[in-house]
Formats: C-alpha cells, sequence, structure tokens
C-alpha cells in the first residue's frame, strides 16, 4: 500500500481520526517546516488554478501567512506592510499592461 506525506492543517489529523481512518502524523523541525510550506503554497496555487474556487484562495493566503509568520512577520504587520505598498505603488484594479522596449 503506498504512503503519502504532506503539511495539513492544524485540525486534520483529529479530523480523520473522528473518521475512523488511521495515519501518523509528526512535529517538523524549523528547516523541513519551512520546505513543506514551500511545496504545500505550490500545490494550494495549482489548486487554486485548477479550480478557480475561492477556498482554494483562502487556502493560498493561509498558508502566506504561515511563511510570513514563520519568519517573523504577524498577520496584522504583513497586512500593514501589503497596504503600505498598494498605497504607495497602487493595485491591480486598473488592469494595467504596460509594455517597454529595452536597448
Amino acid at each position: 500500500m503506498p504512503t503519502h506525506e504532506k503539511l495539513v492543517r492544524d485540525l486534520i489529523p483529529d479530523i480523520i481520526a473522528a473518521e475512523g481512518k488511521r495515519g501518523e502524523s509528526r512535529v517538523l523541525d524549523d528547516a523541513e517546516y519551512a520546505g513543506w510550506l514551500e511545496a504545500k503554497l505550490d500545490e494550494e496555487i495549482a489548486e487554486y488554478r485548477s479550480s478557480g474556487d475561492i477556498e482554494e484562495l483562502v487556502d493560498v493566503v493561509e498558508v502566506i501567512a504561515a511563511i510570513a509568520a514563520r519568519r517573523g512577520t504577524d498577520w496584522e504587520t504583513f497586512e500593514a506592510k501589503r497596504r503600505a505598498k498598494r498605497d504607495a505603488r497602487g493595485g491591480f484594479s486598473r488592469r494595467l499592461l504596460h509594455r517597454w522596449s529595452t536597448p
């Protein structure tokens, strides 16, 4: 029987156990966690691109929040930085595609 591994949300092992399914979990060290977060981000982005489902986009943001926290930035600080950058450089609401030439 093949085995699989992936980073899961904190309550998933309990949910799986409540469904009568088996598995095992372990706590990752910091280096492993960093790598699995990057893989999880790729996974969630791929799922969003495939489905277009807003719930998958929610998962992308949750992984981004975890990456920011791991790197020492809480969500409020992250969001403040996002707003400051938007205020200084704009967002994407104007749907602008810019073209330029280089010498």
